[in-house]
């Protein structure tokens, strides 16, 4: 009788379950995944979005992040990642690469997100997001990431604690060898 999934509510977006008496959320849209894109442009500027994020009542600097098969019913982690990195940053990779898939905060909701790293980025358009994201694109030389991110953080911003995996994940494979 514990496992039996009651439905608490259901939003547009989210959906309240208790299982047990565990409470938690499910996504209503797409495959319950996301991606986050780790991507460095051939400067060797790590792309960072600028948002505000209303959960929070704050802007958040992040990595490019998004939904799996969330208007796109047949997509795949690379598609996502794809696309989510043109729409917010107006950069196109060559190559993208997942990395890691777990779950983004497993005490609340059943969400899981895989860590793409995107190569051979080319400038296909400006970013910003569509409908009404607003997202801010920022470029930060890759020696000066971790800085910069703690300054931002100072400056007020809620800062995404995937940021600090992702920049590891540039030089480094889940597995701890370098990259080729």
């Amino acid at each position: 009788m514990g496992n039996i999934k009651q439905t608490l509510y259901e939003g547009d977006w989210l959906r309240l379950v208790k299982i047990g008496h565990w409470e938690s959320c499910e996504r209503t849209h797409g495959q319950g995944m996301a991606v986050i894109v780790i991507a460095v442009t051939p400067n060797n500027d790590v792309l960072f979005v600028e948002q505000y994020r209303v959960p929070l009542g704050a802007r958040t600097i992040e990595m490019p992040a998004g939904l799996v098969g969330d208007d796109h019913a047949h997509d795949t982690l690379q598609e996502a990642a794809r696309r989510e990195l043109i729409e917010e940053t107006g950069w196109s990779p060559g190559k993208v690469e997942v990395l890691l898939i777990g779950p983004t905060s497993s005490g609340m909701s059943n969400e899981r997100i895989a860590f793409v790293r995107a190569r051979e980025l080319t400038k296909v358009g400006e970013g910003g997001g569509v409908d009404s994201e607003d997202i801010t694109v920022h470029m930060v030389p890759r020696n000066e990431a971790p800085a910069w991110l703690m300054r931002k953080q100072a400056e007020g911003f809620e800062l995404d604690l995937k940021l600090w995996a992702g920049l590891w994940m540039i030089e480094h494979n889940p597995d701890g060898s370098p990259v080729n």
